[in-house]
């Protein structure tokens, strides 16, 4: 099992993000202080307990810009924090960035978390009620922009923030970052559950303070079952379905390899929204993204730029998406809409019987490059004699890495057939000249999927066909 995965990634990514903000913040109140030829004010930061309109108590920080409210009050900003979190992390980074811009932040601990009252619903219904009375709160106050509110999310927050947004919480703007927008294809894509990733989730909130709604999709999912509860769970968590009514100016973060939330939760977002939109892609996110120091000031100087533009006049960010290169190089490139891709494929023949939880691996050399996945791949695999084999997972891999470049898992129904394995959508640098590796069977891929499922099984596997999607030219050296 690799380190723990949580709904905010590695510990690092919190320390690097407040990193960048404090270099960002820094700069800009440097050069506010210049320009108004006095010493700039600190922000001012008060820890208070906001009640819910449920009776529950929320522990929540606010943070106000130095000096006087403009006329009409600051623009403000509710800040969500990931699993693992507190509004304590979330105050760091208005401090640090968001009140040198003139923005008053609110951020609280998720109702079941840290010091806050109620219990954890994953951002459901009630976590969404919350949403909207923090937005009224934060609205009421009188040197708080009544009308001037966005959002920015991170991991399970951004989850919070897609939800809140389309049920009609009136925010100007959002920044939804390394979160989903389709809860069942996170956690359960075709039909198998990542029970390894749920797993880390579920010890990340002890048992009893989950909501007790969630109890039966909770057992479910370790179980590796995908029942009707899961799925009404789920739908009532995912924002996707309702992303082509959603009009406010949105700017979407996301993992370029990520194996909790991957691209494609980002990418349909993008394509479905009507508004003003803008999608960054880098390596953020959870594991094994590497969330690097020198990334983070870009992102979150433009999260920054975004919420003025939209909360407060600021200069225009513009729409498109950009594409950070792997390692990060500071130039990264920029498309007026989703990157072109082209596909690849190669078929890898060879029999081969396996008994549970055995695997295969087959590899094969690429010609051309260098190659960047991008979008939809998969790994067809031609079978025969099933017996109690349950699902049948897929890993790519460079020969001689030790993290895998995708992976997936589709359920075997059929004593025989074709059956194709969809990969998750990873933005990955295929090494020039290195073997790319296949390997399929009953085994889980670094610890996404859990240990195999008890019991005996068998199956023939005939031969294979790995089907990559790239991008039409690889921007990663």
């Amino acid at each position: 099992m690799r380190a723990s995965v949580r709904l905010v990634g590695r510990t690092r990514v919190a320390v690097g993000v407040v990193a960048a903000a404090v270099v960002c913040a820094g700069a800009a109140a440097a050069a506010s202080a210049v320009l108004a030829g006095t010493r700039a004010v600190g922000p001012s930061t008060q820890e208070l307990t906001i009640t819910a309109s449920d009776g529950t108590k929320l522990a929540c920080g606010l943070v106000l810009p130095g000096g006087s409210p403009p006329t009409g009050g600051w623009a403000g900003v509710l800040l969500f924090h990931g699993l693992g979190q507190s509004h304590a992390f979330m105050e760091t980074i208005a401090q640090a960035a968001l009140a040198p811009a003139g923005l008053a932040s609110l951020a609280c601990d998720a109702r079941g978390t840290g010091a806050s009252g109620g219990t954890f619903g994953l951002d459901g219904p009630q976590e969404v009620q919350d949403a909207r009375d923090l937005f009224t709160w934060l609205a009421a106050r009188n040197d708080v922009s009544d009308t001037q509110i966005g959002a920015v999310g991170l991991s399970l927050g951004g989850g919070e923030v897609w939800n809140a947004a389309v049920a009609g919480v009136p925010f100007k703007a959002i920044v939804p970052a390394i979160a989903w927008t389709d809860l069942g294809a996170a956690l359960n894509p075709d039909g198998v559950p990542k029970a390894g990733e749920v797993d880390q989730l579920a010890k990340d909130v002890p048992p009893a303070q989950w909501d007790s709604s969630l109890a039966q999709t909770r057992q479910d999912l370790l179980a590796g079952n995908v029942t009707a509860a899961v799925k009404s769970t789920e739908a009532a968590r995912s924002s996707r379905a309702q992303l082509r009514s959603l009009h406010v100016p949105t700017f979407i973060l996301q993992g370029r390899h990520d194996f909790l939330f991957d691209l494609d939760q980002a990418l349909a977002a993008y394509r479905l929204l009507p508004g003003p939109k803008r999608l960054y892609l880098g390596d953020l996110g959870h594991p094994p993204a590497t969330n690097p120091t020198l990334e983070q000031p870009e992102y979150l100087a433009e999260v920054v730029a975004w919420l003025r533009e939209y909360l407060a006049g600021g200069p225009k960010l513009g729409s498109g998406v950009q594409l950070a290169h792997d390692p990060f190089d500071g130039t990264p490139s920029f498309y007026k809409g989703i990157p072109r891709t082209r596909h690849m494929s190669v078929n890898l023949p060879g029999r081969t019987t396996l008994t549970k939880p055995a695997t295969v691996s087959r590899s094969v050399r690429l010609t051309g490059g260098p190659l960047e996945t991008f979008g939809d791949s998969s790994v067809v695999v031609r079978y025969s004699g099933a017996q109690q084999w349950g699902d049948l997972v897929a890993t790519v891999a460079a020969k001689g890495s030790s993290t895998p470049v995708t992976y997936g898992a589709a359920p075997v129904t059929r004593k025989a057939g074709v059956l194709r394995i969809p990969l998750s959508d990873q933005a990955v640098l295929l090494p020039r000249g290195k073997r790319i590796v296949v390997t399929v069977g009953g085994q889980t891929a670094d610890g996404v999927y859990g240990p195999p499922a008890a019991g005996a099984g068998s199956i023939v596997i005939r031969g294979l066909t790995l089907n990559l999607s790239l991008l039409n030219r690889a921007v990663s050296r």
